[in-house]
């Protein structure tokens, strides 16, 4: 029997922060993509990650049923980890990190700290399942629909033959979207889903629980629909480019 899986997007990031949280920004959004391999804000760190650590203890009982957690080797990742799961990890839930859920994208806010440095700090996870070749963006890590697609592929077929029966998996917008579930993500939100019968050669079809679905994301902050490549350039994105904002920005943006 194949795992159901949470898939979990990082709380909000330093390179993507939005003007509504920052007083001294008020009403637009702020972000500087040259942050390398940035952490979680302050309203990210304690706000989201609280509000999403209290939302899965007590109002989603499948949270309980967590037997592993998989997280991107990224600090936003890590940190939400630390934040919103503490209390699983406390009762023994295992961490393992793999190189595969770090973000698509090849901006430095987007590229890894070497492992032999972030391990260090990050001691208490399961590294030994991290590719060596990370954080290089190269070959299955590269910026291409092709690599993305792969990468995609072979996170689903790790994640299909683990004998868990429920896995929380935390990472990052681009990937989640594109390369597990086609579906969006606001920060610190979640959604549900289980493998399909079939499509064994990609990997599985995941195919969303209702509830999250219908409710755009477990906290109800994500917007509604499939969103596959087309999210990634979308047909306004040339405006967006020359303004600097990306739809990953956008995103972290809570619905109102």
């Amino acid at each position: 029997m194949t795992p159901t899986l949470i898939l979990i997007r990082h709380a909000e990031a330093q390179h993507t922060s939005t003007g509504s949280y920052l007083l001294m920004y008020a009403d637009r959004i702020v972000q500087d993509f040259s942050i390398r391999d940035s952490g979680l804000t302050e309203f990210g760190s304690s706000t989201q990650c609280s509000e999403l650590a209290e939302y899965l203890q007590n109002n989603l009982p499948l949270a309980h049923q967590v037997e592993l957690i998989i997280a991107s080797p990224m600090p936003r990742a890590l940190q939400t980890v630390d934040k919103s799961f503490g209390w699983l990890v406390k009762l023994g839930v295992p961490v393992i990190l793999l190189a595969e859920l770090q973000e698509i994208y090849a901006k430095p806010c987007d590229i890894g700290t070497p492992i032999d440095e972030i391990s260090k700090e990050w001691s208490q996870y399961d590294w030994s399942q991290v590719d060596p070749l990370y954080p290089s963006k190269t070959g299955l890590y590269e910026y291409s629909k092709e690599a993305i697609t792969k990468r995609g592929m072979t996170a689903r077929k790790w994640l299909r033959q683990r004998p868990e029966k429920v896995i929380a998996v935390v990472g990052h917008s681009g990937f989640l979207r594109v390369g597990m579930s086609y579906r969006k993500y606001c920060n610190a939100d979640f959604r549900i889903f289980d493998f399909d019968e079939g499509d064994d050669a990609v990997g599985g079809k995941l195919v969303e629980w209702e509830m999250t679905e219908n409710k755009g994301g477990g906290l109800g902050k994500s917007p509604n629909g499939i969103a596959g490549w087309e999210s990634i350039k979308s047909s306004n994105q040339a405006d967006l480019d020359k303004e600097g904002v990306t739809e990953d920005v956008l995103l972290s943006k809570p619905v109102e």
